[in-house]
């Protein structure tokens, strides 16, 4: 079942599309914090996202680019304002079409599975966790803070996919030892300590200082 985000602040016509997408089959969501659109994005971790140019906060341009920080998923653009000018401005910042309103609901429908088609036939869409301003990105091993993009290795993945998920927990230095090596009777505290410390030295170079918090005696964690 894909998932489809409406970011949407017109209720009536949020209610009516998701109402339609619900009766073909997709998991539809509306995004409700309209100063948090990439949080509440990451969350539902969607397949596809339907954008509304007008918004309260921030424009759906500004979204557009702080969506293509983090992932390629197909973007479909509700307008009004269907002149040439946004057609243009909506292409060139990543948007991949653009439905003029007031549209009509099978046509929407029929360009929503066209995009799912060509996007979803060639391979699977990534895996997204978010905390603090920074996204996790699964799929390709990336973090994402701002106009940062820091790319780690496969420990430095596991260890904040670790944080992430628990994110606001203490995790135990045993538990990430074992989620790194399966057993942590094969590797000792100073190679967990060293992993750790190059991954915080990654993370500040990405505006990200302190992002790993120490727990003496318990282990790490990160703050929501």
């Amino acid at each position: 079942m894909y998932r489809i985000l409406i970011v949407e602040d017109d209720e009536v016509i949020a209610g009516v599309v998701r109402r339609h997408l619900e009766s073909w089959g997709y998991q539809v969501g509306c995004v409700r914090r309209f100063d948090a659109v990439l949080e509440e994005f990451t969350t539902f971790d969607p397949q596809l996202v339907l954008l509304d140019v007008s918004l309260p906060f921030f424009n759906g341009f500004h979204w557009c680019r702080e969506i293509r920080n983090v992932s390629r998923v197909p973007i479909l653009f509700l307008t009004s304002a269907s002149d040439n000018v946004n057609v243009v401005m909506a292409m060139q910042i990543g948007g991949d079409d653009l439905l003029a309103k007031p549209f009509d609901l099978q046509v929407l429908s029929a360009k929503v599975q066209a995009m799912l088609r060509r996007t979803y036939d060639f391979g699977p869409s990534a895996v997204l966790l978010s905390c603090g301003g920074a996204v996790l990105n699964l799929s390709d091993g990336s973090l994402t803070a701002g106009d940062h993009k820091v790319e780690l290795t496969k420990n430095e993945l596991k260890i904040l996919q670790l944080l992430f998920q628990h994110k606001g927990q203490i995790v135990s230095r045993d538990a990430i030892m074992t989620a790194l090596w399966e057993s942590d009777s094969f590797v000792d505290e100073n190679t967990l300590s060293v992993n750790v410390n190059r991954l915080r030295r990654k993370l500040e170079t990405a505006g990200l200082p302190d992002f790993i918090r120490t727990r003496k005696g318990a282990g790490y964690l990160i703050e929501g």
